[in-house]
């Protein structure tokens, strides 16, 4: 086995060991029954209201092409863990499987699937791990950069946090689901390759610094890159950058150059954006933008456009690409049928609804969302139907949605919100109701384990 490969993110080893002791254990028991799991999110994070479903098609793809590799099979053979009439049997795998999911740029809420895998037990188990590693990067990124999009309005948003993701995957996650929630583009140039996003780049400091001066960095700049120039004035002094700038334009449009934007991305940047309004309009250039960067949230665009500070755009980075104020999404994937039974969990604080599950979103006259229900799968609400069949037989029943459907998605959704779920701070919570339904199949479910129990 090569080890010097880096394709973890399609290697059936990418999991826990225990899911691969458990697929020994059903094997040496014969266990082979079709089981549900549906993956959800226990509860909201700090200050949260909803989450927006992301990350399906990565998920749909790592199920079709999930294998173990020679190699792998190797390798684990060579470890003595397993006996290798098991290592033999994995040689066979494949994901052969039904699943449902909320479509990409959803709506979602607490206790609500976000994704339902059926299938074989030993195919719906062993792939828990990376679906949740997938579902759960994808959605923690866009529900952290929808706030950004909703505190911004329609002002410029461009993800620039690559450089602190926490690795290429994780980069490549939050440029895809920050353009699928609104942003315009990102920064990163394989996420323009990989999911034909708009980029956006500037100049960094060390450009500055190369030069002898201020004012031949930004005209060597401006000649070189002739069309968008967006020009970083903060390197020595912000509004003697300014005035570079002015100086600079007029020598510039006799060669048919027009600076776009200048960049702010340290300081006070309201002091320093007023300052430099200030200087570009004084100096006639009015139509030269400005945008800001550094250490930048919904927070900060919120503080910074209700002081009515003059910023056309937004750099978003470290606090967007690590989700810093809300980390982490406390999701889970667990059973919830097997072999025709529907299956519940009791762990104190973390118990779960068994069965098939579908949600139904109700709406009021005006097409804003009122609520939700949750119910089984074969038990009709009134209300819109969330979950839809993504996959039939391991395989995609529809080519997926481009990111351009989600973002439209997304964007009808935004409009059905009510209105205090789009703020940024604490808000009544979303309701969702438990069917009936739901709740008699989990007081028998309850009173089979009590019966199994006595025996």
């Amino acid at each position: 086995m090569n080890r010097n490969r880096w394709e973890a993110g399609q290697s059936l080893l990418l999991t826990d060991l225990y899911q691969l002791t458990m697929l020994h254990g059903y094997w040496v028991e014969g266990m082979s029954g079709q089981a549900t799991f549906e993956l959800f999110v226990r509860r909201l994070g700090p200050r949260r209201s909803f989450l927006v479903a992301a990350g399906l098609e990565q998920a749909l793809a790592f199920l079709e092409a999930a294998r173990f590799t020679e190699g792998e099979l190797e390798w684990l053979r060579d470890g003595g863990r397993f006996p290798t009439e098991f290592i033999d049997h994995l040689a066979d795998w494949r994901f052969t499987g039904e699943v449902r999911a909320l479509p990409e740029g959803s709506v979602f809420f607490p206790d609500e699937p976000l994704l339902q895998v059926t299938a074989p037990i030993a195919e719906a188990q062993l792939v828990e791990s990376r679906l949740l590693n997938i579902l759960h990067l994808h959605t923690l990124f866009a529900s952290k950069a929808v706030r950004c999009r909703l505190a911004a309005g329609t002002q410029l948003l461009v993800d620039f946090g690559m450089r602190r993701a926490h690795g290429a995957e994780a980069a490549l996650a939050a440029a895809r689901s920050s353009y699928l929630v609104g942003f315009h583009g990102s920064s990163t140039v394989l996420a323009g390759e990989r999911f034909d996003i708009p980029l956006y780049g500037t100049m960094a400091h060390s450009y500055v610094q190369t030069h002898d001066g201020e004012a031949a960095a930004f005209e060597g700049f401006a000649r070189a890159r002739r069309e968008g120039v967006v020009l970083l004035i903060d390197t020595y002094d912000t509004e003697r950058g300014a005035e570079k700038v002015v100086q600079l334009a007029p020598r510039l449009a006799e060669q048919g150059i027009a600076i776009a934007a200048v960049r702010l991305d340290s300081g006070d940047l309201a002091e320093h954006a007023r300052r430099v309004r200030a200087i570009l309009d004084t100096g006639g250039l009015t139509g030269v933008r400005i945008f800001a960067s550094g250490d930048l949230d919904e927070y900060a665009i919120a503080r910074l456009l209700g002081e009515r500070v003059p910023v056309d755009g937004f750099g978003i980075g470290t606090r967007m690409d690590t989700s810093a104020d809300a980390p982490y999404l406390d999701c889970a994937y667990k059973l919830t049928e097997y072999a025709g039974r529907g299956r519940r969990k009791h762990s104190e604080g973390k118990s779960t609804w068994p069965g098939r599950k579908q949600v139904y979103r109700r709406y009021d006259g005006q097409g804003r969302m009122t609520g939700d229900v949750l119910t089984l799968a074969d038990e009709a609400e009134e209300g819109e139907p969330l979950l839809v069949p993504v996959m039939s037989a391991g395989r995609r029943c529809a080519p997926g949605d481009s990111l351009q459907e989600a973002r439209r998605r997304l964007d009808r959704q935004i409009t059905q919100l009510p209105g205090p779920l789009k703020g940024l701070g604490a808000a009544p919570a979303y309701p969702v109701e438990v069917a009936p339904a739901l709740r008699r199949m989990a007081d028998e479910v309850d009173r089979d384990l009590t019966n199994r129990a006595r025996r």
